[in-house]
């Protein structure tokens, strides 16, 4: 049975396996490596199944936790993806999707503050946000979702290209006190509990 990638992985995938092919007759070591790139960027693009917990706000990256702070009176955590994360995003909550708002900007490295600046996507539920950001080597953002779209905890969201961040902008009735994870912590989307109750 086939592995499971994310969706449009083929543009970055088919034009690698094409070019192996042509490659190969002319330099089969050439060939070879072009067939390398391609299998990475497959393992890059993995989508594997998690199992959701019942209750609580999971996170929606796998990575590190990169970024704990309060703004507009609410809770924000960024979670660092790098290039060996799986980058397929989920919904930290069940929850109608309000909107999906994209935003230019600058390509800043995903882990410091300057990426607060750095292009992004905006998915709006009515309780919580999730923004997916892109990195210096991130440069495109992909979203599953649309306004109007119910979705259940754990659910797949999107997904960004190599490496880049994650964040979640909490309910309002989330502190720093409920939160289960510290900066640094490694976390798995849609199975580590980012809250426990909600």
């Amino acid at each position: 049975m086939c592995a499971r990638v994310a969706q449009g992985t083929s543009r970055y995938a088919a034009p690698l396996t094409l070019l192996g092919f042509v490659s190969v007759l002319f330099s089969p070591l050439s060939g070879l490596f072009v067939a390398l790139a391609g299998i990475v960027v497959l393992a890059f693009h993995r989508d594997p199944d998690r199992v959701v917990p019942d209750t609580g706000i999971v996170a929606p990256a796998d990575g590190r936790v990169s970024v704990i702070r309060e703004e507009d009176d609410r809770l924000r955590v960024g979670i660092f993806m790098n290039l060996t994360d799986v980058h397929v995003n989920r919904a930290p909550l069940g929850g109608t999707v309000e909107s999906v708002t994209h935003s230019p900007g600058a390509h800043w490295p995903a882990f410091i503050k300057e990426s607060d600046r750095n292009e992004k996507v905006h998915v709006e539920f009515e309780d919580y946000t999730v923004v997916q950001i892109a990195g210096a080597v991130a440069r495109r953002i992909y979203p599953y979702v649309e306004a109007g779209q119910t979705v259940e905890r754990g659910d797949r969201i999107g997904h960004i290209s190599f490496s880049s961040r994650v964040d979640v902008v909490f309910p309002e009735d989330v502190t720093r006190e409920d939160l289960l994870v510290g900066k640094g912590e490694s976390v798995t989307a849609g199975e580590t509990r980012l809250v426990a109750d909600h």
